[in-house]
């Protein structure tokens, strides 16, 4: 038998602080916001709770915000959009994303999301994990047009996101506007 994990209140929300099954609300769950890259809420907790084969979040941007930067990855993704717009920037394309769109990314495949509309868009993301996964971010003209792109290829996420501040704990701006508030 598995046991519950244990949840934490933390300052953003709640936070597993070990491994097990659980259940929480999305509008109690722990978030953290960034200026650059939109606000997340990611489920999973400190290495003791750290999810292993599975990645999901809910990821909140602003118009003209990107989610991350343009890049590929040797693993399956798949998002779903929750509520507002977007843009999806996927192999050198932008394809305007909606409600309820859902969005495959077999490994390899370059992209990033980047917030529309008239006010904030949240998406579903999810991924597959492995000890052995690899990152690449190219080079990419639509991206950089976006604040989304690097300037120089590079396989480090140190290097693609040098110069940016860590996320600090809170919620998104126009968290009233969300599904779950």
């Amino acid at each position: 038998m598995v046991d519950e994990a244990k949840l934490e209140e933390g300052s953003a929300g709640l936070v597993p602080v070990s491994q097990g099954w659980f259940v929480v609300n999305v509008r109690d769950t722990a978030w953290r916001d960034h200026e650059t890259f939109g606000a997340d809420c990611r489920f999973e907790g400190p290495p003791d709770a750290f999810f292993t084969q599975f990645g999901i979040n809910i990821c909140v941007l602003q118009p003209g915000q990107p989610n991350c930067r343009y890049h590929r990855e040797s693993l399956q993704e798949d998002f779903l959009v929750l509520a507002g717009e977007c843009l999806l920037l996927v192999e050198e394309q932008e394809r305007p994303l909606k409600a309820w769109d859902f969005v495959h990314c077999p490994p390899g495949v370059n992209h990033v999301f980047v917030g529309a509309g008239e006010g904030p868009c949240a998406i579903l993301m999810t991924g597959a994990r492995s000890d052995d996964e690899e990152i690449v971010y190219p080079v990419s003209e639509l991206a950089l047009r976006h604040g989304a792109g690097v300037e120089v290829e590079t396989p480090s996420p140190e290097e693609a996101y040098a110069g940016f501040e860590r996320p600090t704990e809170g919620r998104p701006a126009g968290w009233e506007s969300l599904p779950w508030a």
